[in-house]
């Protein structure tokens, strides 16, 4: 209905139109009849997109499973990733030179897929079959026939119009940028509706999966040093042995200093001398 309702806006508006000679009224009948010609045996152009949010057991074998069903399908895969969130992590002592790493954390996965329009509900069942718990589900239809109508429209009267313009072509005149710029226009709505067409013929689903917090063991290396000194008696050994080299480097530095000691003693046995003499004269 809506495209007999353009059809009869395209024609009204032409027929109204006031040519300015034979030639364009000519131009302009063949367009209108080449206008209400056009797709009118095609079928409507709707664009399926789907999404779905669920839990799975385990997310690696989960995109693996996707993968070899997306492919069934006959559909493509356009994108995937697989993260981890670490929630809490600790290291308690497993041995004098390891630590046990505690961590606990969760899996999330992600897969952009195109899926054949008339395959998208059957896929999305297999897919929920996999879950162990589906949290959200949703598609959406987005009729796209009249954009699609428009752009084949002006594409046509594109046409027409670069033929009217070469055969009035003139070297004084800029029918080349204009037909130039008609064929652009030309080209960009084509390629319009050749997206239109791929999108109606596979539809976009985004596929996001999760498992349940996983806590994870493994066993490192100790990198706290302190750990790695020798033990108590061992390290008062190795102290007595110290002290000892200590002892004997002090009396080497004593030996240097042997004049000084000489010159120490002397004036001590002289300040002795003195106080007797003084004790005696007094």
């Amino acid at each position: 209905m809506k495209r007999y309702i353009i059809y009869c806006a395209v024609a009204t508006v032409l027929a109204a139109c006031s040519p300015g000679n034979k030639a364009e009224q000519e131009a302009a009948d063949a367009t209108s009849s080449n206008l209400l010609n056009l797709d009118t045996t095609s079928t409507e152009k709707i664009i399926k997109t789907a999404d779905m949010r669920f839990r799975v057991k385990d997310v690696q074998q989960t995109k693996v499973k996707l993968g070899q069903l997306i492919k069934e399908e006959g559909g493509r895969l356009w994108e995937f990733s697989i993260h981890s969130d670490v929630y809490q992590s600790e290291k308690v002592r497993y041995s004098t030179d390891s630590l046990l790493e505690l961590s606990s954390y969760r899996t999330k996965g992600s897969i952009v897929a195109k899926i054949p329009a008339d395959k998208l509900d059957e896929f999305t069942n297999k897919v929920a079959d996999m879950a162990v718990f589906v949290d959200q589900q949703s598609m959406k239809l987005d009729d796209q026939s009249l954009s699609y109508l428009s752009n084949q429209m002006k594409s046509q009267n594109r046409v027409e119009a670069v033929g009217q313009l070469n055969k009035h072509a003139n070297k004084k005149s800029n029918n080349v940028e204009t037909a130039l710029e008609l064929k652009d226009g030309y080209i960009d709505q084509k390629i319009q509706n050749r997206m239109i067409n791929d999108r109606v013929k596979y539809s976009d689903i985004t596929l996001s999966f999760y498992q349940d917090n996983t806590v994870k063991k493994l066993v490192i290396g100790n990198d706290n040093l302190s750990d790695y000194r020798p033990s108590f008696f061992r390290r008062l050994g190795l102290n007595i042995q110290n002290g000892w080299v200590i002892f004997k480097e002090f009396l080497l530095i004593l030996a240097n200093l042997w004049m000084l000691i000489v010159v120490v003693l002397v004036g001590f046995i002289a300040f002795k001398e003195y106080r007797k003499r003084r004790k005696i004269n007094a």
